[in-house]
């Protein structure tokens, strides 16, 4: 049935075959280049010069990481999920979160009688067995209570029994998987017994589940199911629904839910993992849609509602997935969520069963999209023993050498495309930055430099994952230093430092501010407060471009009015500490916020979305002139917020498009816009977009700033 041969939701293979290893041809090992210095003329290996420029900043925090960080899923229908050396080996990754009972099996899994009918449910994979495993590993639950076939009385039940009777302190419930995928938008893989499968109804039902549940345990934080911006079926809205899937849900349970859950499957019409891997700079835009549809509906209540991607992988099916490539991929993508907002990534599977056997940089690729090898056979090519880490598994577990719970997360930028960097700070002072070398062919030996933080004299700790490891290695002693360090191709570095003595947070008398709140917002000025702290002689707030940062405001009080700022801008801010001797402690974590357009403008433009399709779209523009004059022959300019955006054909004007900026330009036989808000242009476009799709923030007016319609 459709249910069990869902692509990422595959049915069980049964019981493994034989092991049948084959043979995979394994590429020389290509160790760092260390940077040796000729002396009395004896010959020394020429130090390669720099290609990459890597920039990490520690005063642009991008926020804590969490103590559910790292997760992974776990089936019913997998019977390996419960072997002692799933514990052992999750523990070793710093895995913080296991999710249970499987995807979209959740919505026919009942977990009473430990039943999924229609589906297989392997023998020991029972709830108490999946909480031994959780415990074993020192992780927390991650539950989807049954929304397809189950009811608010049967996961309030489930709650009791986790909460109250077994005392395992389960924190984190989601109401049902991808419930989007119950056939409501014409596609249906998600299984869904109530008449009504519209966003309206899902939303009524999760605050059924959200009382039932939390009458039995208030501390339990609830999860609403929302689709991830710029993949099906957003944008999309149903027969008879006020909006799409998340504007209908969110602007209902913004009240009663704690957090929401994403999935992100790179996709493409390119399964390599090599594009997935392109198309991971999609994924930070996407994550700022989820949370700006949040705050629309959540308000000043927003900060309390967090991200999971409760599920990401390459693709959901095809190539690539146990392969090298899929492990850079894992680990980037892990980071680049957390980077942006997201307090649990989560991937997809921890045994998954084998697909189309392929070779990839010369080793076989079982086209699972598990973490750990299942044992299991294509036809005469058999997978590894059980519990044998594929690439992936290194890739999340090259995040641990990174950083752990508690520590921050801070800014980093690659001059190369093919070379990504991700920076942590750690509670201890130490600064540790993993790079991702995604080329398969060269080596990229990179210059990092640094603002914020000073390292010592002292040789870094350097841990390596690339050709010829079978685990992450310490390679300390091969010669990489603070400035310089070469990445092997398709090969990942994590680089640790340590502080020059007398510099950085932990020289301060200061503590850390609190996140920043938005009091007040207009077309060009922003007020921000936050906690103080101990120590602070003074408060920097400082603004982030990228992985650079500039200084936007000085207090000595705990908020400012930040002025002059650009109408429809978006801003990220940290605030900083200094204690009285200017000694500067760790930021606080980031807020960012959008400003607005002018209330006493003197036109409005009103755009309005009138269909979607996932990667395209019709809209509909109306400009009005409120001036006390008429304007003849006019033009409307905006720019698009992300770079997928575009148009691609259009009526009633003339449309021309440079990079993200639109200019529209009145037909030739346009009369005048009339004074005073006296008449209306319009005009409508088809447009595309390739990623999450949010509307402009500001619109001109013959080089006036509007005010929205």
């Amino acid at each position: 049935m459709a249910l069990l041969h869902r692509p990422g939701r595959p049915a069980p293979t049964g019981r493994p075959r034989r092991l049948a290893r084959t043979a995979a041809a394994l590429a020389a090992t290509l160790a760092l280049l260390p940077p040796l210095v000729a002396a009395g003329g004896a010959s020394a290996q020429e130090v390669p010069a720099a290609d990459v420029d890597v920039h990490v900043n520690t005063q642009a925090a991008l926020g804590r990481l969490s103590d559910t960080a790292r997760g992974v899923n776990a089936a019913v229908w997998d019977s390996h999920m419960n072997d002692p050396e799933v514990a052992a080996l999750m523990k070793t990754a710093d895995v913080g979160a296991m999710r249970y009972p499987g995807g979209s099996y959740a919505d026919i899994y009942h977990w009473e009688t430990h039943t999924a009918p229609g589906g297989y449910v392997a023998p020991g994979t029972g709830f108490d067995a999946f909480m031994g495993t959780v415990r074993a590993t020192g992780a927390q639950p991650i539950l989807i209570a049954n929304y397809g076939s189950g009811t608010p009385e049967e996961a309030a039940g489930w709650v009791r029994y986790a909460n109250i009777t077994k005392n395992y302190g389960a924190k984190y419930w989601e109401i049902g998987n991808e419930i989007y995928g119950n056939g409501h938008y014409g596609s249906g893989w998600e299984h869904d017994d109530h008449a009504d499968k519209s966003p309206r109804e899902y939303a009524r039902q999760v605050r059924a589940y959200a009382a039932a549940m939390k009458a039995v345990d208030p501390t339990v934080k609830i999860g609403a199911v929302l689709t991830a911006p710029g993949n099906w079926p957003d944008g999309i809205t149903g027969e008879g629904d006020p909006g799409d899937w998340n504007h209908t849900v969110l602007s209902q349970v913004t009240d009663v839910i704690d957090f929401v859950t994403v999935h992100w499957y790179a996709g493409g019409s390119d399964t390599s993992a090599d594009t997935a891997m392109s198309r991971l700079t999609r994924l930070p835009g996407e994550l700022r849609e989820v949370r700006a549809q949040i705050d629309r509906y959540a308000g000043a209540d927003s900060p309390r509602i967090g991200i999971a991607l409760t599920e990401v992988n390459t693709n959901t099916g095809g190539a690539q997935l146990t392969a090298r490539p899929n492990g850079l991929f894992a680990a980037d993508a892990f980071m680049t969520a957390l980077e942006n907002g997201v307090f649990n990534v989560d991937w997809w599977n921890t045994h998954n069963g084998p697909g189309a056997i392929t070779t990839v940089d010369g080793e076989t690729d079982y086209g699972d999209m598990g973490m750990l090898a299942s044992g299991s056979c294509t036809g005469d090519v058999c997978q590894p023993a059980p519990n044998t880490p594929f690439h992936p598994y290194y890739g999340m577990k090259m995040t641990g050498e990174l950083g752990t719970a508690g520590d921050t997360m801070v800014a980093a930028a690659s001059s190369a495309q093919d070379l990504s960097a991700h920076a942590v700070h750690r509670r201890d002072g130490r600064l540790s930055v993993l790079l991702i070398n995604k080329n398969p062919d060269a080596a990229r030996t990179v210059d990092l430099a640094y603002a914020g933080f000073s390292p010592s004299a002292a040789a870094p700790e350097v841990s390596r994952y690339a050709r010829g490891d079978s685990d992450i290695t310490d390679v300390t002693d091969s010669g990489a230093s603070a400035s310089r360090v070469t990445v092997p191709p398709y090969g990942m570095i994590t680089v640790t430092l340590t502080p020059k003595s007398g510099t950085g947070p932990g020289a301060s008398a200061a503590g850390i501010p609190g996140t920043p709140r938005l009091e007040a917002v207009t077309d060009t000025t922003a007020r921000l407060s936050w906690t103080g702290t101990t120590g602070a002689a003074r408060y920097l707030v400082q603004e982030r471009d990228g992985a650079h940062t500039y200084l936007v405001g000085e207090t000595t009080g705990t908020s400012v009015t930040l002025r002059n700022l650009p109408p429809g801008s978006n801003h990220t801010v940290n605030v900083l500490a200094a204690d009285a001797a200017g000694r500067l402690a760790a930021p606080s974590d980031p807020l960012t916020f959008t400003t607005g357009t002018p209330a006493d403008a003197a036109c409005t433009v009103d755009y309005h979305r009138d269909t979607s399709w996932g990667n395209g779209f019709v809209a509909t523009v109306s400009v009005r002139n409120l001036s006390d004059t008429p304007i003849t022959g006019w033009t409307v300019d905006w720019d698009w917020p992300t770079d997928g955006q575009s148009v691609s054909s259009g009526w009633n004007a003339t449309f021309h498009q440079s990079g993200r900026h639109v200019r529209v330009t009145a037909p030739e036989n346009a009369g005048p816009l009339a004074p005073d808000g006296a008449s209306t242009a319009s005009f409508g476009f088809v447009g595309a977009n390739d990623g999450p799709n949010p509307d402009p923030t500001v619109f001109r007016l013959n080089g006036t700033v509007c005010a929205g319609g």
